[in-house]
């Protein structure tokens, strides 16, 4: 049974698109299609655009709205998504691979838990801050809206991403075209149909799934504001490029390659479920994952065997089983990228304790798999392989922990092992990223998330996270004599 969409969301209800080009999703457990909805192509991005340019410029329109009926306009979109849940849960898994028990957690429950973080904060971050002037007068600041916002969003955690931008973009009164992954479509068009039935004013919100050129035209467009980016490194900087050139505002979480550093003091054991969550979750395609376990040499082969049994005892099957950890990547594409990095590692020398093979039958599946006696220097320690591949490196003492954990051209996440938490946040201090866990890791939506160097700039969650989509105006009011 295969599920297909005909129409595409735009201007607040469901348009024929320009063109008779789909997009086909595909089951990453089998290989096989399970169903597909049109790809949208210029002309529909220039009719999405035009929408969000309405919505937002109309003088009685969405940015006008008070921050209580926005909010209530949020709380709706959440109760009519929760309601779809478990199906986009479902969508996503079967798309992606994602672990059900995992997309439950990160595509279903999520998503909600946003829109109403922002509706509450919206009200308190909205307000205008009156302040006292040095010259006699006062000066009012007031946040508003920065515009229509295009927000492109990957395939790995496609509801969950969405939503870290469009729930604070909508609580500040933004409007939005968003471009879903092509990998990624079917759950897409769920949430559009849960946007429909919470009475998002037309305009507000509008879906455009597609390709490549798809997002650099919605990139380059003269109607938009602002980009909101999560994707690769590479797709970053050409996006970066094109918006500096615009002078357009710009977010970009990227790619990561971060550390995992376990301290001497530390019995790793005790702490397997918070590690595998931190390095192989969601069969390792999470740009935060701490894919480089950095290890004490004085500890050393005790580690590599932890980690390797960690590895070896994931429980890898059908992602719609709730008793799957590991399921398959994405793609066979990507499964083929995945591989060819382990196999790259193998040639440089390192020494391959667990995995490395694609297990047969149908399927993108590819087996947890870690290396030891891995040099820094390596590609398998430098480029991020976005799999369940990972490098153990040893070190001598702390500071040689950090300056490895700091080696790298990317910051985005990373955590720290420790039996002391007072020592583990005093290393953390030390890493240059822009997040990172002590006995675990998360990102808490009361909390900024974004990266450092190659990773990215701008923040997501949080105030922060609201605050991207604001720009401060200031109104200055003289003292009259």
């Amino acid at each position: 049974m295969t599920v297909d969409y005909n129409l595409l969301f735009v201007g607040g209800g469901w348009k024929q698109p320009a063109t008779s080009n789909r997009i086909t999703a595909y089951a990453a457990s089998t290989g096989e299609p399970v169903g597909s909805v049109p790809e949208a192509l210029r002309p529909d991005v220039d009719a999405a655009v035009a929408a969000a340019r309405a919505a937002f410029d109309d003088p009685a329109g969405w940015p006008r709205f008070p921050a209580s009926e926005r909010a209530a306009v949020l709380e709706r979109f959440a109760e009519a998504f929760a309601a779809r849940g478990p199906e986009i849960a479902c969508r996503v898994s079967i798309q992606n691979g994602m672990p059900i028990s995992l997309s439950g957690v990160l595509e279903a429950s999520a998503p909600p838990m946003l829109l109403r973080y922002y509706a509450e904060l919206t009200e308190k971050w909205s307000k205008p801050d009156v302040r006292p002037g040095r010259f006699g007068g006062r000066a009012i600041v007031v946040p508003e809206p920065v515009g229509v916002v295009a927000a492109i969003v990957p395939w790995n955690v496609p509801q969950g991403i969405t939503f870290m931008k469009i729930a604070p973009a909508l609580a500040a009164g933004c409007t939005v075209v968003l471009k879903p992954s092509p990998e990624t479509v079917l759950d897409a068009f769920l949430m559009a149909e849960a946007a429909h039935e919470a009475g998002l004013p037309p305009g507000v919100l509008n879906i455009v799934p597609g390709g490549e050129d798809t997002g650099r035209h919605l990139v380059r467009h003269v109607g938009v504001d602002k980009v909101s980016f999560t994707g690769s490194t590479t797709a970053g900087r050409e996006i970066a490029a094109t918006c500096g050139g615009l002078l357009r505002p710009v977010s970009l979480e990227l790619g990561g390659k971060s550390a995992a550093i376990v301290l001497p003091d530390v019995d790793l054991t005790t702490l397997m479920d918070r590690f595998f969550r931190a390095t192989l979750l969601n069969n390792g395609q999470l740009c935060w994952l701490g894919t480089r376990v950095l290890a004490p040499r004085s500890r050393y082969d005790e580690i590599v065997d932890a980690v390797t049994g960690l590895a070896k005892s994931l429980v890898v099957g059908d992602p719609l089983d709730p008793e799957t950890q590991l399921g398959p990547l994405v793609s066979a594409r990507h499964r083929d990228r995945v591989a060819a990095a382990i196999d790259c590692g193998v040639r440089d020398g390192a020494r391959l304790t667990a995995g490395g093979s694609c297990p047969e039958g149908p399927g993108w599946y590819l087996d947890a798999t870690v290396f030891a006696d891995v040099d820094n220097g390596s590609a398998l320690a430098r480029e991020e392989i976005f799999g369940p591949v990972l490098a153990v490196i040893p070190y001598r003492d702390e500071d040689e922990a950090i300056a490895i954990a700091n080696d790298s051209e990317y910051g985005l996440g990373g955590s720290v092992w420790t039996a002391d938490p007072d020592r583990g946040l005093a290393v953390a201090r030390r890493v240059h990223t822009g997040s990172i866990g002590v006995n675990g890791y998360a990102n808490d939506p009361v909390a900024p998330f974004g990266g450092v160097k190659a990773s990215g700039f701008g923040r997501e969650l949080g105030p922060e996270g609201l605050a991207t989509y604001q720009v401060s105006k200031s109104i200055y009011i003289d003292q009259l004599v």
